[in-house]
């Protein structure tokens, strides 16, 4: 070998060690190819050797085609624009295959061009200046376009990263809805449950509170038939009769009017709240404060039986947990909302209770029905409670309606 010779084989290799030497470093710190998981960089040895041996057969590969095509193309370009085949080579390679391949791509695309497509012929001996600079500016550009496959590669790594962690609350979430429509199954067959039991609970008071009494009216009234000469033991046995058809006659009417007080529908919820207040007042010794605006009006039907029946839930609660001497009730009415607060000054729900519904734990079936019947009304339920009292807030639309309504209309 001349001593030209030798000195542009020395000038082309210290020109390709120089320009490839940040990707080597990279390629062996393991950080070539930023698509490799943890777990495929912990898999098995043999898997580890395939997946480099492929990518760089790969990468090879097309090296190899670039300059078949550079080849073929001999004919029309000459010596001119030797390297102009092969930066899709290199392409492909950084994209595709990692930084190890693209530079092992690199350095046998300068040598298979300077070897057959660069003058001299067949020889590593660069000719002149402008061979040298040709072949640096190719190396300069196969090295921006590795650099802009690799970063391309990592943002696309990013890119999967996230959509995985979006598709793990994507799936999280939806357990959750799961858990929530498995709950709200469940309260609808409570409240099913409940209301059958509601239904023989009646029959069986109606039954044994108004056929008693039937029945000591017809004792009466067959005493009155054989003792018709005893006048005076007649009209105390009438006015006992008399006695057991009013309070016969003021039981139903009670009965009737829980179920669902006619005044409700007669004079609006105003006035129905200040009769059902009384009557609650009086039973339970219970001082209760309503506070209702004089202008307040009338609501949908629905949503008035709605607020009548948290305030009626809510002041059975009072005087069965609470033990507060007094209650307060609020009804406040916007353009927009209506909103209920019942505030009581008893000894609140437990810490335990409360952790126990916050996380989820069901609550009392009254709580679950009021909430259930607000939700099919677009209204909400809040309760709060500390050793002071319990302050129970139900806030509605205040032109909603029932979504059973609404598909039983459509």
């Amino acid at each position: 070998m001349t001593p030209a010779v030798l000195e542009s084989v020395v000038e082309i290799s210290v020109l390709i060690l120089g320009t490839l030497w940040p990707f080597l470093l990279v390629n062996s710190l393991g950080l070539s190819d930023p698509t490799m998981t943890t777990a495929t960089r912990d898999s098995s040895p043999s898997r580890a050797a395939k997946d480099i041996a492929s990518r760089y057969g790969l990468a090879l590969l097309g090296t190899a085609a670039a300059l078949l095509l550079r080849w073929a193309l001999a004919p029309l370009l000459g010596d001119t624009f030797p390297y102009i085949t092969l930066f899709p080579a290199v392409a492909f390679a950084s994209w595709f295959c990692g930084i190890g391949p693209s530079a092992a791509s690199i350095v046998v695309g300068l040598a298979g061009a300077k070897y057959w497509f660069v003058p001299l012929l067949h020889s590593p001996r660069v000719a002149n200046r402008e061979q040298l600079v040709g072949a640096i500016l190719f190396l300069l550009a196969s090295m921006l376009i590795v650099i802009v496959g690799y970063v391309s590669r990592r943002k696309s790594e990013v890119l999967r990263k996230a959509q995985g962690e979006l598709e793990g609350r994507v799936q999280q979430r939806t357990a959750e809805l799961d858990t929530a429509n498995q709950s709200l199954r469940q309260l609808t067959s409570r409240l099913l449950e409940l209301q059958d039991d509601e239904r023989r609970r009646f029959a069986r008071e109606l039954h044994d509170s108004v056929g008693q009494l039937v029945a000591a009216l017809a004792m009466n009234l067959a005493a009155v038939r054989g003792d018709l000469e005893r006048v005076t033991k007649t009209l105390d046995t009438l006015s006992d009769s008399e006695d057991l058809v009013q309070d016969m006659s003021k039981e139903v009417r009670t009965i009737s009017h829980l179920l669902h007080p006619p005044m409700l529908d007669e004079a609006g919820l105003s006035s129905a709240l200040r009769w059902y207040i009384e009557g609650f007042a009086e039973r339970s010794k219970i001082k209760v404060q309503l506070d209702v605006p004089a202008d307040f009006g009338r609501l949908p039907t629905e949503l008035e039986t709605a607020i009548f029946r948290v305030v009626q839930e809510s002041l059975t609660n009072v005087h069965r947990h609470s033990q507060s001497p007094s209650a307060r009730i609020k009804v406040a009415r916007s353009s927009s909302q209506v909103r209920v607060e019942v505030e009581d000054a008893g000894k609140g729900i437990s810490p335990q209770k409360q952790l126990e519904m916050s996380r989820g734990g069901a609550p009392g079936v009254g709580i679950r029905g009021m909430r259930e019947r607000l939700r099919q009304l677009g209204g909400t339920l809040d309760i709060n409670s500390n050793g002071k009292g319990t302050v129970v807030v139900a806030q509605l639309p205040a032109a909603a309606e029932s979504t059973l309504s609404t598909k039983a209309s459509s």
